[in-house]
């Protein structure tokens, strides 16, 4: 303390009480005193003046300031011949102790010699600074160091665990672990004397008591006991040495595990480290041993997640009937979990890929299940039923493999093998049965007499041609002012039914999927033209076969929109709609009562050599941009009617097409106009076996003189394969002619509000009685269009502080069964004294939005110790 600072305090001091005392235990200012600029106070020295004479002094002169100083500690009272004036006047203390403890705020006087002993510490004014921030007046010594080692690492909280977390990321360095490393944190807490403290807290919150303690040793134990503590199986022979020794304290490494997970701070520090803890563990070698159902509790290492992988996938392939509905469960589980967690899993690459991993799993369990259900192929007794067949349940196929392959995209770039087995299984059941069992089973309901061919109309179907005048005319009629008509190029129907499931998620909205019998042969420009309003369509026979509605070209967006114009209406591309934004976009349609509206990605990707690869994630986007367009409509531009249909579908396959793929023509018929790989147009082509012929005044409603002859191949066959071959349309196959129709309307009623499920704690006794106990819990309601999945987090908890693990539950099912609807977690309570007597609270929170949406009291009452 300066000179100055001590004459402030005496002033003030002197300012209430004419006599003080300072007793300068360690004569730090014996020689200084004589300095302090002390403007009317009479100066004694104790050590040099007898106690009577100050007595005398002080009676005969009471008007005057006394500064009695003494470089000796203050005398018992049994002996202080001053204490009668002591007793009257006020204590002053300078020393730099005495300083500390009053600046820490801290009571206790037993605290002086501790505080000495951490003189290193106190030299920094930065981390007293610091570490008075921290402090409460009642801390003890124990309280104290374990705040200077939150000050040290520069911990978020003044707790072991924080202290830990921080010491533990230090051994990373630009994306490099070294487990050896003296991080600068550790060399800070060593060079202020505080390494015993730290290896203390080690012992009592995990019982660590090694001889020669070190970080690397202290991280391998409590990570290898967080892994054995989840096993369901006894833990392999190897690992046993590095478990904690003490149970109910080493129960405290799961949470601290679980914590350092969760801890976004931190979270990619405990992957590099835990990463590196595997290897050196060579856990892969371990791991042989155990199954899926062993290890699905396990969080610790990824090392986990690829077994549990590669286990799951080859159950898969096994088939193995029952066990498929656990492939669902384990998968169910280990999504909620640290590294397949959706939250989570655009982190990074393997994140990603691990979350992907799943996906394609179930996609690929989905596929195979739906294919056991047709072990004789398909039948259909007219093309009505196939029709109706298809949309019900056959689409399934395509969207399933779809699923997957767009889920391997993600995977196959890591260079993981896992799945490739799964892929040629999941392409040989597309591609060589499901394709050609479909096609063989369309061939025999399209042709004949009778067949789909010779009519082009099925019952309770519209025709793609009819739509305007038997869908938007009839909305129109009914008292809509405004029709908005979104048209994405070649929006199959599986992709059009999983954008239905994106919008009915949402609040204020419905919609509705059916279909519409596309025309054929099934390209861009004849069914664009097809649905417009129009009383007429034709062929023109130029060099572009451009169509044309009511006698006016509509083959562009430009002349559709000059075509509307007669309708009150107008064509625009969804880009340029959406960047009007919301103002420019209300003036644009002010005036308009039918705006058709054109969205290209899927087309755009997939019918080009170059890009065609990339059409499962091309169908992706297009679910995202049509929801987001949607919602531009509805939010926006008032849009309470909203129609969304496609100009045709798509055939798709991963696999390279060989030459039985291609029906091959010797010679273009005569009379071509155009020929493509999926269908020829022209004038008198007649017939032959390898194709399925027409004439689009049939099935696409032209007129005569205006209609043209088709060719479109059998099943998924090409005509040849110049340019991109795997991404093709113009046929007639369910997957090109299923045309989907999405009515969206708003709506204010409580039927279409959303709300996520909701979720009650089961069991009457709620009451903690072992450190890693069982929780059951309850979803109330079947998950639906309108009743919304949802993950949580659930906690023990002591008010807001957490007094367990946490962990992530999902509540997404979706049967009508209460038992099929219960889901249970264990979690492990830290060691620690807790009052039974005292409410603490089991808390769910929404995973995503932080919201609590559950808080039970229990008791907490540690009677026993569960073992391993």
């Amino acid at each position: 303390m300066s000179l100055q600072r001590i004459t402030d305090s005496l002033v003030s001091l002197f300012a209430a009480y004419p006599i003080v005392f300072w007793n300068d235990v360690d004569a730090e200012f014996s020689t200084s005193i004589e300095n302090l600029a002390l403007e009317g106070v009479n100066l004694v020295r104790l050590n040099e003046t007898p106690a009577l004479q100050v007595k005398i002094d002080i009676e005969r002169q009471l008007d005057q300031r006394w500064l009695l100083y003494s470089p000796q500690a203050e005398p018992d009272p049994h002996h202080d011949w001053l204490l009668d004036i002591r007793l009257r006047s006020k204590s002053f203390k300078a020393d730099s102790t005495s300083i500390l403890l009053d600046d820490l705020g801290l009571v206790s006087q037993s605290l002086r010699g501790y505080l000495k002993g951490r003189g290193k510490f106190f030299r920094s004014k930065d981390r007293v600074e610091r570490l008075k921030r921290l402090v409460v007046a009642g801390d003890n010594a124990d309280d104290l160091d374990r705040k200077m080692l939150a000050v040290l690492t520069r911990a978020d909280q003044p707790e072991f665990f924080a202290i830990l977390q921080r010491l533990f990321a230090a051994l990373v360095s630009d994306g490099n672990v070294e487990l050896n490393a003296q991080p600068k944190l550790w060399q800070d807490i060593i060079g202020n004397d505080l390494g015993d403290a730290f290896w203390l807290l080690a012992k009592a919150q995990f019982g660590y008591s090694e001889t020669d303690p070190s970080l690397r040793d202290l991280l391998f134990r409590i990570l290898v006991t967080d892994f054995c503590r989840s096993l369901l199986c006894d833990p392999a022979e190897s690992l046993k040495h590095f478990i904690l020794p003490e149970q109910h304290l080493a129960a405290n490494a799961s949470v601290f595990a679980s914590r350092w997970r969760s801890d976004l701070s931190h979270y990619s520090s405990y992957n590099l480290i835990s990463a590196t803890v595997e290897r050196d563990l060579e856990l892969n070698r371990v791991l042989s041993g155990f199954s899926a159902d062993d290890l699905v509790e396990v969080m610790t290492f990824e090392e986990v997640e690829r077994r549990i992988i590669s286990d799951l996938k080859d159950r898969v392939l096994s088939g193995a009937g029952a066990m498929m509905e656990s492939v669902f469960t384990l998968i169910g589980r280990r999504r909620e979990g640290h590294w397949a967690n959706a939250i989570l899993a655009n982190a990074n690459d393997v994140s990603r890929a691990l979350a992907a991993s799943y996906d394609a799993l179930e996609a690929g369990t989905q596929f195979l299940s739906l294919k056991a259900q047709y072990p004789d192929g398909f039948s259909f007794a007219s093309a009505e039923a196939g029709f109706t067949v298809y949309q019900a349940e056959l689409f399934r196929f395509d969207q399933l493999y779809r699923h997957f392959n767009r889920a391997a995209e993600y995977v196959e770039p890591m260079g993981w093998a896992v799945l490739h087995e799964l892929r040629q299984r999941i392409e040989a059941s597309y591609s060589g049965w499901f394709i050609p069992q479909l096609s063989s089973a369309w061939d025999r309901v399209l042709e004949g007499e009778t067949g789909l061919l010779s009519t082009w109309r099925l019952p309770a179907v519209i025709n793609q041609q009819d739509f305007f005048a038997k869908v938007v005319s009839p909305l129109s009629d009914s008292g809509t002012k405004r029709m908005f008509v979104v048209i994405s190029d070649a929006l199959r129907y599986e992709v059009a039914e999983e954008l239905v499931q994106i919008i009915n998620s949402k609040s204020r909205l419905k919609a509705n999927l059916s279909s519409l019998l596309g025309v054929l042969p099934s390209y861009t420009g004849l069914g664009m033209a097809a649905l417009l309003p129009h009383q007429t369509l034709s062929y023109k026979t130029n060099a572009n076969l451009d169509l044309v509605a009511d006698g006016k070209p509509v083959s562009s967006i430009e002349q559709r929109s000059g075509h509307l114009t007669a309708y009150a209406g107008v064509a625009i591309k969804a880009e340029d709609l959406l960047v009007m934004g919301k103002d420019k976009g209300r003036e644009f349609v002010k005036d308009r009562q039918l705006i058709y509206i054109y969205h290209d990605r899927i087309d755009l990707i997939g019918d080009k050599q170059s890009s065609e690869s990339k059409t499962f994630e091309a169908a992706a986007d297009t679910v995202t941009e049509l929801a987001q367009l949607v919602s531009f409509i509805v939010n926006s531009l008032n849009g309470s009617n909203v129609l969304v249909t496609a100009d045709h579908g798509f055939m798709y396959q991963e696999s390279a097409l060989e030459e039985a793929d291609k029906s091959a023509l010797s010679d273009k018929p005569e009379g071509t106009l155009r020929a493509k790989k999926r269908y020829l147009l022209g004038h008198n082509l007649g017939s032959i076996d390898k194709a399925w012929s027409g004439n689009t005044a049939l099935t696409a409603g032209t007129e005569m003189e205006g209609s043209l002859d088709f060719w479109v191949p059998k099943g998924a066959s090409r005509f040849h394969f110049a340019g991109g071959a795997r991404f093709v349309h113009g046929s007639a196959m369910p997957q090109e002619i299923v045309v989907p129709l999405i009515a969206i309307r708003e709506s204010e009623s409580e039927a279409t509000k959303t709300k996520p499920v909701s979720i009650s704690l089961l069991g009457a006794s709620n009451k903690v009685v072992t450190n890693t106990q069982r929780f059951e819990f309850i979803q109330n309601e079947a998950v639906s269009e309108r009743v919304l999945a949802r993950s949580v987090v659930i906690s023990l908890r002591d008010g807001d502080k957490p007094i367990s693990n946490e962990q992530t539950v999902t509540f997404d099912s979706s049967s009508q069964l209460l038992d099929e609807r219960k889901r249970s977690l264990m979690l492990t309570v830290l060691s620690g004294a807790y009052d039974r007597n005292k409410d603490y609270f089991l808390v769910a929170r929404d995973a995503s939005t932080k919201v609590e949406v559950l808080r039970v009291p229990v008791k907490v009452d540690l009677a026993f110790s569960n073992d391993f």
